[in-house]
């Protein structure tokens, strides 16, 4: 959000007022509505900067109160005071954001995440299906819609891979800084040694376009079919109802076998399809604007690592903004807003040192 912005946004607010009290003006109806309608739609906007501005002042005149270094009482007041201010202050840029940027609150985008094992053989898969199973749960406790769109199972319980689409409010602003490698310290189950081993897995977050924001020229793909297979390599399917999809300029190949219609198949691989191009475009844009950035938090570099869950510990921390939990047993429940809230706040504070 620019500040610079909204007092230009106040200074029209002023002008606007004079303009509606000119009784010319006020004579010419269709103007007069015309004006009174922007009047009107920026108002909200202008009565929180101007909260904003004076929390602000408050704030400076009680740090430069700090500054003199008063008696012991009247410090403790005047910190409390100021711990409120700047609770106040963040509730007010969030309300103004929010004005600002009405599209983000009208619709929410919804999600296709993707899973992959990583380093670390048969307990990276095991951790895989644990941070599906994370998301899952959070996905429950928040009443968003969780749909499997494909998954490579493995043989110890996991997955080397599983892709699922989420929809629901709140989702895109919640779940849209996972992208990135996750880490795991604990004693696997198959450890006879107690030794405590290190894997990982990677998330991807990927916004589902409409059709019409991703167009898709079918002589651009190459689409095979084949017989499904489970853990091992068996055959879990009589018929050629997988899908493998290659779209040939981008090299991108996406397998869905799901389904034991070859047509439903078709359609999923096609969603994961759209929004990896789609994801595609939208990372070389964000590069372009976050290379001045110095957290990049939600970059969606999925090889940089963003966070370890320790279990001997029970802590889990997330390395881009340097929060940590000791509350690790929950958050692997589902209980993630502690988790979310900071990324969250953490980008907003970003971006208002950009602005």
């Amino acid at each position: 959000m620019q500040l610079e912005k909204l007092a230009k946004t106040e200074e029209r607010f002023v002008e606007l007022e004079t303009l509606l009290a000119d009784q010319s003006i006020a004579s010419n109806q269709k103007q007069y509505q015309k004006l009174a309608k922007e009047y009107s739609d920026i108002t909200p906007i202008v009565t929180k900067f101007r909260e904003l501005n004076s929390v602000e002042g408050q704030i400076q005149q009680t740090r430069k109160l700090l500054s003199e270094k008063p008696d012991r009482d009247f410090q403790e007041l005047a910190e409390c005071e100021l711990e409120d201010l700047q609770n106040k202050k963040e509730e007010l840029l969030s309300a103004l954001d929010e004005l600002v940027n009405p599209k983000k609150k009208e619709k929410d985008r919804d999600l296709i995440m993707e899973v992959r094992a990583g380093t670390g053989g048969q307990e990276a898969s095991i951790f895989a299906g644990d941070l599906y199973r994370m998301y899952c749960k959070y996905c429950d406790h928040k009443g968003w819609t969780v749909e499997s769109i494909s998954n490579n199972p493995s043989e110890s319980g996991g997955y080397k891979e599983i892709i699922f689409s989420i929809s629901g409010v709140g989702a895109e602003k919640h779940l849209q800084f996972e992208s990135g490698a996750h880490r795991v310290q604990r004693v696997p189950a198959t450890e006879t040694s107690g030794r405590i081993h290190t894997s990982a897995a990677t998330v991807a977050v990927l916004f589902e376009p409409e059709e019409i924001d991703v167009t898709i020229d079918p002589k651009d793909l190459k689409i095979d079919v084949f017989r499904a297979s489970g853990p091992g390599g068996q055959s879990v399917n009589t018929t050629d109802s997988a899908i493998r999809i290659t779209h040939l300029p981008s090299g991108l190949v996406v397998i869905c076998q799901d389904e034991r219609s070859q047509l439903k198949n078709k359609m999923k691989a096609m969603r994961v399809l759209r929004a990896r191009l789609y994801d595609f475009r939208m990372q070389q844009n964000l590069e372009k604007e976050t290379k001045e950035r110095k957290l990049k938090v939600g970059s969606g570099d999925r090889s940089e690592k963003i966070r370890t869950y320790n279990y001997p510990d029970r802590r889990v921390t997330d390395h881009r903004i340097g929060f940590t939990s000791h509350k690790l047993q929950f958050i692997m429940e589902g209980e993630m807003d502690e988790l979310t809230e900071a990324l969250i706040q953490a980008d907003r504070e970003e971006k208002m040192d950009e602005a």
